[in-house]
């Protein structure tokens, strides 16, 4: 078997519609079986998740974190992304690192808003000025087409930078009063204590949580989640490895039942809005198994499929 490797010169012909499609589809298969496992030595890690969905194959998605590199100049975080055939286990592909995070990340926030956000959203707040942001206005730009977008940042300087670089982009240095007027509001921060207060919420807000990905962080406050409709893109990766809900969860604020569905129940139809004045919450835990159909969405690509 020939071995593809596919870089990021393939982004061109990616589309967002046509990856939230292969994510639905792939969420039609069996449950993956996913594992992760974190090797350290001092300050640098190996961090490898790993998923096997049926008629899918197998993915391993391998990160180095170096610190020290960019003392150097280099990039701190390096990774892979392999593919091996379903049938025999053979290595098929292998795929640039940050092309199928970047995918990954934004395609699962924003299939999410396609079923939870209202199809007339068009306010649409970015809380944090980072490289997920930037993903993030391709991708809602491309379901909420002529959008206004609205970028909040801790410091002026992420933010001046990150409106420079697209066009129409507002920058507020009032959150509260952006995200009452935000039809979907993103957040994608660093943060380990609550940025987005449940207060400040108007009828009809969808949010979309990514930037929480360990124990202790946190985005939004126990009032927003009280407040809102929840889901998940996965119970398995979220409920309690992710301090956004984990913690409310431990502290009984909200309980597991609270979370109304996940990315699995998309087609019997519990993924998605009921009215449009109810808030929506959609927390991005990510997962192997969203890098495997993610890859596989490229691949094909790649294939000219």
């Amino acid at each position: 078997m020939s071995i593809q490797i596919v870089g990021p010169e393939i982004e061109p012909r990616l589309s967002w519609d046509a990856l939230t499609a292969a994510l639905e589809e792939g969420h039609r298969r069996p449950r993956a079986l996913i594992g992760d496992t974190l090797l350290k030595q001092g300050q640098s890690s190996l961090l490898s998740r790993s998923a096997w969905i049926p008629g899918m194959g197998i993915a391993v998605k391998s990160a180095t974190v170096y610190p020290g590199n960019s003392a150097a100049g280099l990039p701190s975080v390096n990774g892979a992304v392999t593919l091996f055939a379903e049938q025999t286990g053979e290595l098929e592909a292998l795929l640039d690192f940050r092309l199928v995070t970047k995918w990954k990340t934004a395609g699962d926030s924003l299939l999410a808003a396609k079923k939870l956000a209202r199809p007339d959203s068009r306010v649409i707040l970015l809380v944090g000025a980072g490289s997920v942001a930037r993903s993030m206005v391709e991708a809602y730009g491309a379901a909420f087409p002529g959008a206004q977008f609205i970028v909040w940042n801790r410091t002026a300087e992420g933010a001046r930078k990150f409106a420079a670089e697209v066009p129409f982009m507002t920058i507020t240095h009032d959150l509260a009063g952006a995200a009452a007027q935000a039809d979907i509001i993103c957040t994608a921060t660093m943060s380990t204590e609550p940025l987005i207060k449940g207060e400040w919420l108007s009828p009809g807000t969808h949010l979309d949580l990514i930037g929480a990905y360990t124990p202790e962080m946190r985005e939004v406050d126990d009032k927003a989640l009280q407040r809102a409709r929840l889901f998940v893109d996965a119970r398995e990766t979220t409920l309690h490895d992710i301090g956004e809900l984990k913690i409310p969860i431990e502290r009984g604020v909200i309980a597991d039942a609270d979370i109304i569905a996940d990315f699995y129940d998309l087609a019997s139809g519990r993924f998605n809005r009921q009215s449009a004045s109810e808030i929506t919450i959609a927390k991005n835990g990510g997962g192997a198994h969203l890098d495997l159909m993610t890859a596989r969405y490229i691949l094909s690509v790649a294939h000219g499929r």
